[in-house]
């Protein structure tokens, strides 16, 4: 009687073994569909709502799985000649992996120290998976859309695994590539050996992504602006009434990370292209007819450069805040009696060498020149056969630039940086008298007040010359000249 009182009669979920694996697969089935419904539910209200549609609700549920698939990067056919469409709208596919990274870190949550529970994160793949299978198979018939059934769940599943991977992870595990990053900066020359600086790299290099994103941002919201006040084209989409406008408002927010990384390209140099043979770029712009849609209205006008060459110092302006990380870095171990002129090999506890810095900046700078090409990749994709099949920016000419921006801004301003927080904390010039913030490089300041103090005594001399003042007195212990009034008087010749 004691034991059956003492225990619940209903034992807790987490202590049964076929529980967990259920409750995860039941997770990874309601992520995927929660992903889907944000998709249906909009289609489904427009094809309400629009007059005389042309499709059933059948026709709208195909386009609600077109789209799923699309948000993850998995290509769909269109139209009865098969033309193919690959352009994903990240916005949906961030929405996917975030809800994947979510579940999959609760799941490991939740099984962490039971043998029963490892199996629960590869459920949540599994139950996303089987969602993707059923809306592969609801969209793989004839139709206006169609999906290419093993391409289509082989990008759904890697992506999955991606996203479940990363959310799976322990919360004290390191970055994904850290390792790998602290092992080629430890394979460097001694001299040139940033030590220990493997996390501020990646933190420098996640700072100039995030300056780039912001100048492509702003890129944008300057372009949309430009085109509300001259009236652009794009108008027509428009006259379609209420639905219409809210399913181009729909498409433009779920396309806007896309157009925001077009943005970035465009403010890089190298920008984008819309349709084969064709660039828009600070440089020159040169297009063809392009599809009527709100977001191609913000293109601008064909011709050459001038004025639109200013973008180029956005990325600039992004390169500058990984540089001063760097620099602090690079001095945090404290100032120098020389002024900061380490030139021998990195110690551990000692400021890294002037080149170790600039291998850092570099280093950063690889990194963002990869994720550049991968996004700019993402970015981008195909509307069709032929001159639409080229949509979006170049990868293999944006990371070269992008590297190239933060290299070449971040290495001078980080060398800088550096030199400043060593002279600063060896307690050098070069700070206000109020608030001890660094206005001028000691040097520079030592030689200004010297240069200040000369000219204006070389000003007084002039203005007392002009003036016929008498010149300063004499030392009270120099003796006055022969022949002066009061004074000694020579011998006489």
């Amino acid at each position: 009687m004691t034991q059956l009182t003492g225990r619940p009669i209903l034992e807790a979920p987490g202590e049964l073994g076929a529980r967990p694996v259920l409750s995860a697969l039941l997770t990874g089935v309601r992520t995927a569909l929660l992903g889907l419904s944000v998709v249906t539910v909009p289609v489904l209200g427009l094809w309400v709502v629009t007059p005389f549609a042309d499709d059933g609700a059948a026709g709208a549920l195909r386009l609600a799985s077109a789209l799923w698939l699309l948000g993850h990067g998995a290509p769909v056919l269109r139209g009865p000649a098969g033309l193919p469409l690959s352009v994903a709208p990240l916005g949906l596919g961030l929405l996917a992996v975030g809800q994947l990274y979510r579940a999959a870190g609760r799941v490991a949550a939740r099984g962490a120290g039971r043998p029963v529970g490892r199996g629960g994160v590869p459920a949540v793949w599994a139950g996303y998976c089987a969602v993707a299978c059923a809306v592969v198979a609801q969209c793989a018939g004839a139709g206006e859309f169609r999906a290419r059934v093993v391409a289509d769940l082989a990008v759904v599943a890697l992506v999955a695994g991606a996203a479940v991977a990363a959310g799976a992870r322990r919360p004290g595990a390191a970055p994904v590539g850290a390792e790998a990053l602290e092992r080629a900066l430890a394979g460097l020359p001694e001299r040139v050996r940033p030590t220990g600086g493997a996390p501020v790299v990646r933190v420098a290099a996640l700072a100039a992504g995030a300056g780039l994103l912001a100048a492509g941002g702003l890129v944008v919201a300057v372009a949309a602006m430009l085109t509300a006040v001259g009236g652009g084209a794009g108008s027509a989409v428009f006259a379609g009434g209420p639905a219409a406008v809210a399913a181009v408002l729909l498409l433009t927010l779920v396309l806007l990370p896309n157009t925001v990384l077009w943005g970035a390209a465009y403010a890089l140099g190298p920008g984008f292209a819309v349709g084969a043979g064709t660039v828009v770029s600070p440089v020159r712009t040169a297009l063809g007819p392009v599809p009527e849609f709100p977001l191609f209205a913000l293109l601008p006008e064909p011709g050459a450069g001038g004025w639109r060459l200013a973008v180029c110092a956005l990325p600039a302006l992004a390169g500058v805040v990984p540089g001063l990380l760097l620099g602090r870095a690079a001095a945090a171990d404290g100032g120098r009696a020389d002024g900061g002129r380490v030139s021998g090999p990195a110690r551990p506890g000692a400021p890294w060498p002037v080149a170790a810095t600039v291998v850092a900046a570099l280093a950063s700078g690889l990194l963002v020149g990869g994720a550049a090409a991968g996004l700019g990749w993402l970015a981008g994709g195909a509307l069709g056969v032929g001159r639409m099949a080229e949509l979006g920016p170049v990868p293999w000419w944006t990371a070269p630039a992008a590297a190239g921006w933060v290299a070449v801004v971040s290495a001078p301003v980080a060398v800088l940086a550096r030199s400043r927080a060593l002279r600063v904390a060896a307690g050098g010039p070069g700070r206000s008298w109020r608030s001890g913030v660094l206005l001028v490089p000691g040097a520079l300041a030592v030689t200004a007040r010297r240069g200040a103090l000369l000219l204006r005594a070389r000003a007084y001399s002039v203005v007392t010359r002009l003036a016929g003042a008498p010149g300063p007195p004499n030392a009270p212990d120099t003796p006055e000249a022969p022949g002066a009034p009061g004074g000694p008087v020579g011998p006489a010749r």
